[in-house]
């Protein structure tokens, strides 16, 4: 079962993200080794990873991977290429090369949510299922994924604010880039 949209297939004009949605190993690997970028995007920000994975093709997430494909990368909805896949065995691929199995989209959908929303097989749901619950276990923190350390080092910059040091008339509003005070309305 596959999860790229259906006009997906005709969607691109670049040829390794076509080959990644088409299933073609070969010429995918042609492409890569003529210095295609591994990471290139298309039209909704999906790289050749997302498209593969959205397939099942395990073996050109392997290819990609190892010609340097980002498995963090996320696409314009912030849904990595865990968030597209249906499939046991690339999954598995994924998570053992640094996917977290409860990152969330920009909606805040995780994969495993997104999975059973697609109604994929049982044995996806069982393995998501069973990956989340050593996430939250611990089992799956031994070291930390370049997202997570990309993460702590910007909470580490953000600024400490101690109880009573804002005026109840301001709101500290978080931001992609930092934090934001404003004004809740008049002042007392």
């Amino acid at each position: 079962m596959s999860y790229v949209f259906v006009n997906d297939s005709s969607q691109t004009n670049v040829p390794l993200l076509q080959a990644c949605i088409d299933g073609d190993f070969t010429y995918s690997k042609r492409l890569l080794e003529s210095g295609f970028d591994p990471n290139i995007r298309d039209s909704r920000g999906r790289t050749g990873l997302h498209l593969a994975a959205a397939r099942g093709n395990v073996d050109i997430c392997q290819l990609l991977h190892k010609f340097g494909a980002d498995p963090l990368a996320t696409d314009y909805q912030g849904n990595t290429a865990l968030h597209l896949c249906g499939h046991v065995d690339t999954i598995q691929f994924l998570v053992s090369n640094g996917l977290k199995i409860d990152i969330c989209n920009h909606q805040g959908a995780t994969p495993l949510v997104l999975a059973k929303r697609r109604g994929v097989n049982k044995d996806v749901i069982r393995l998501l299922e069973s990956l989340e619950e050593q996430e939250v276990k611990g089992f799956n923190r031994g070291a930390h994924s370049k997202l997570e350390t990309m993460q702590t080092a910007e909470s580490e910059r953000q600024p400490r604010i101690h109880h009573g040091q804002l005026q109840p008339a301001f709101r500290l509003n978080r931001l992609k880039g930092g934090w934001e005070l404003s004004s809740l309305g008049p002042a007392p």
